[in-house]
């Protein structure tokens, strides 16, 4: 009987359209999950603090948010079709963008749910770093999936710039 990994890994060889598809809609869905915790401290607290002058308008996120979680989709999809070829780069890759992932969710938790926007700030500079290092395991396998986390990258780069204005601000 194969294994669960041998299914998914086939399923993205033979399926493949689908399979983008349950990326995309899986990241989206999963990355859309840290919403609660922004539409709490938007109705609440959001709008108490200082903003930085470069801070866009709160309407901005929610479709900047869908195209990055569509592409992140895209890029693992990328990489889950290597699993066959590449099993041990794929399996680092995938370890190192569930940990990013967890850092991505949890920064919302810390700034919007807790309103700690200290440390919003540290939770943010690690997940940068998580990023660089999901595009390094990206790039092991696939150098389109680490490319199309680009915009990421600089997206929260721009946040990270964003979440320091707001504590020295605030």
């Amino acid at each position: 009987m194969p294994s669960f990994r041998a299914k998914t890994s086939q399923f993205a060889r033979t399926r493949p359209l689908l399979a983008l598809a349950v990326a995309i809609l899986t990241v989206e869905i999963v990355g859309a999950s840290g919403a609660i915790f922004t539409a709490q401290g938007l109705s609440e607290w959001y709008g108490t603090l200082q903003r930085p002058e470069l801070a866009p308008p709160s309407w901005v996120f929610g479709p900047v948010w869908t195209i990055l979680f569509a592409l992140i989709g895209i890029a693992l999809w990328l990489v889950w079709r290597q699993a066959d070829s590449s099993p041990q780069a794929v399996r680092l890759a995938g370890s190192v963008f569930a940990l990013h992932f967890a850092f991505n969710l949890g920064w919302s938790a810390v700034f919007f749910g807790r309103q700690a926007i200290g440390l919003g700030l540290a939770v943010i500079l690690v997940l940068w770093t998580l990023i660089v290092a999901t595009m390094w395991a990206f790039n092991r396998v696939d150098r389109r999936a680490s490319l199309l986390l680009v915009p990421y990258f600089l997206w929260v780069s721009f946040a990270t710039y964003l979440n320091y204005q707001f504590w020295v601000l605030n």
